[in-house]
């Protein structure tokens, strides 16, 4: 047996055995895995600085306080999410017992991502735990460092035959998908969201598809548009854009676009300073790779702002595109860098066209101060999550379903979305062997039979 059948195999002997189902066991594993982020912040935070040159600060922001917000609700939260859930009944069954029970699905492969790689691997994994299954976890070959503390920390404080982690790239990858899994939570693209769909067919397998796309940001001529763009500028360039919601491209009208330029520009400046290269919150590409990649997609625009590089320290300063056309390279894809296209549109109506033509994105951005315009944005238009007058912040709220639509994803999770999307709702009718005479109208014969005691 490989490697990966027999950490699959391991998993689900585990769970058979039934010690993942108990909620006490399930807060024990949970309590466990808070503490690990409690004692080990410094392995956590070193690792990613080495990956992606995150600063401490930084690490703790967008990595790991949410994870513990998310544990702390899931501990708080779980017998509640747990409970057998009543449900309405019908004439035949006012006598009877009927719920939804949630159970686990059983055994869940958790394919996380390389951007941020602990947030995105193991806020499904507290879902897993909390809906009591057993899980494989994959983390992202790409962040190497990271990779390594994940796979040696974590069997050190979780049950290590119930939660493995996997480590390795794509041959390994494969081969996990050749096994067979309860349901598979994967986070990154859509060309390897297809892989991972057509491989779960085989053993029609659920799956979870977190992916991404162009998210769209429209900026309104009335709005303030210096706090905007202030607000964009966070969005975008936060872990050198490398984040599957970034506003990856703005819409607006020709009168603004300079306008916006400048104010992007100031607040570049403000954040990273006059050389953002040598400012410790300004990340790097996370390989050379990807750097050639985003570097690729500058060939046929102009730069308004930014455009330094350096290969060997895979560093792409904050850039600005101006007068971007619809055709041009870096919109043929999602960007995934520190690279923001403007394309200028007469109004609103153009804008949502623009948006409407292209695949569904997993977030979508609209700055105005009118509030009939951004539900005119909300009605007509379709994607995994909308945020007027902000970029991001969706995703830090664990009461709102995290999810694409289409081609940017299906499922969703955080907080009970998570519970949910990775439990089985059973449904449970508990009936007396009594009463006969009110359910004598279900059995044969049904012909002219209106003399049983329910019609009488």
């Amino acid at each position: 047996m490989s490697r990966e059948q027999q950490a699959v195999a391991r998993a689900r002997k585990a769970f058979e055995t039934g010690r993942s189902k108990p909620l006490e066991y399930r807060i024990c594993q949970l309590k466990n895995l808070q503490r690990l982020f409690t004692e080990r912040q410094k392995e956590i935070v070193d690792a990613i600085k080495k990956d992606l040159n995150k600063s401490e600060q930084g690490a703790q922001l967008y990595e790991t306080l949410g994870l513990e917000g998310e544990i702390g609700l899931a501990l708080r939260k779980l017998k509640e999410w747990a409970a057998p859930r009543s449900v309405e009944k019908n004439l035949l069954t006012l006598s009877d017992t009927v719920y939804i029970q949630p159970e686990p699905l059983g055994v869940v492969l958790i394919i996380g991502a390389w951007n941020y790689p602990w947030a995105v691997t193991i806020q499904p994994l507290v879902g897993a735990i909390a809906a009591g299954n057993a899980a494989v976890v994959k983390p992202s070959e790409v962040c190497v460092h990271t990779a390594k503390v994940m796979e040696d920390l974590l069997p050190l404080y979780i049950d290590k035959e119930l939660y493995p982690v996997v480590t390795g790239g794509v041959t390994e990858t494969q081969e996990l998908l050749r096994q067979r899994f309860d349901h598979i939570f994967y986070t990154g693209n859509s060309t390897v969201g297809k892989i991972i769909m057509e491989a779960a067919a085989k053993n029609l397998t659920p799956v979870t598809l977190e992916l991404g796309g162009k998210s769209p940001c429209y900026i309104d001529k009335n709005c303030d548009i210096s706090i905007a763009c202030r607000r964009v500028t966070w969005g975008k360039y936060t872990n050198c854009g490398q984040t599957c919601i970034a506003p990856d491209y703005i819409l607006c009208e020709p009168s603004i676009q300079d306008r916006v330029i400048e104010e992007v520009k100031k607040s570049i400046k403000e954040f990273y300073t006059d050389n953002p290269k040598t400012c410790p919150d300004y990340g790097r590409i996370i390989n050379q790779h990807h750097f050639k990649r985003v570097m690729k997609l500058l060939s046929d625009s102009t730069i308004a702002a930014g455009g330094q590089n350096d290969e060997s320290d895979c560093y792409i300063a904050p850039t600005v595109l101006r007068d971007v056309k619809p055709e041009a390279n870096v919109m043929q894809e999602e960007i995934f860098g520190p690279v923001l296209p403007i394309l200028t549109v007469s109004g609103l109506d153009e804008a949502i066209k623009f948006i409407n033509k292209r695949e569904k994105p997993l977030a979508l951005y609209v700055f105005s101060p009118d509030e009939k315009l951004i539900n005119k944005v909300r009605d007509e238009t379709s994607s995994g999550g909308m945020v007027a007058n902000d970029c991001l912040v969706h995703f830090s709220i664990s009461s709102l379903p995290f999810g694409g639509v289409g081609n940017s994803g299906m499922g969703s999770y955080h907080g009970k979305f998570s519970f949910d999307q990775l439990s089985h709702m059973r449904s449970c009718l508990i009936k007396q062997l009594k009463m006969e005479g009110v359910n004598s109208m279900r059995y044969p014969p049904h012909t002219n039979n209106f003399n049983t005691p329910w019609h009488e």
